[in-house]
């Protein structure tokens, strides 16, 4: 993975741009990565993953939940529980 320095990332935008087409590309101010650069079709992808992944997790609580007897009543009584 190529690395710029924010200073870099900024004078030299249009390199910066085009290595984020070929591959992640790490920012760095003060030696530390603060930012990573990808292209628009790896972010995407990106968030087709993580959104599939929660589909995924939300499904497998809700199966947990009413295997255990919850229901949609029992869950109102608990949200609505001040205590």
């Amino acid at each position: 993975m190529q690395s710029f320095t924010a200073n870099e990332a900024k004078t030299r935008f249009g390199e910066f741009l085009d290595c984020a087409q070929r591959e992640p590309v790490q920012v760095l101010r003060h030696d530390r990565v603060v930012g990573v650069m990808v292209s628009a079709q790896d972010y995407e992808a990106m968030r087709a993953f993580y959104a599939d992944r929660l589909r995924n997790t939300l499904r497998s609580s809700a199966e947990t939940a009413a295997a255990a007897g919850m229901t949609a009543d029992k869950l109102t009584e608990l949200l609505a529980d001040e205590s």
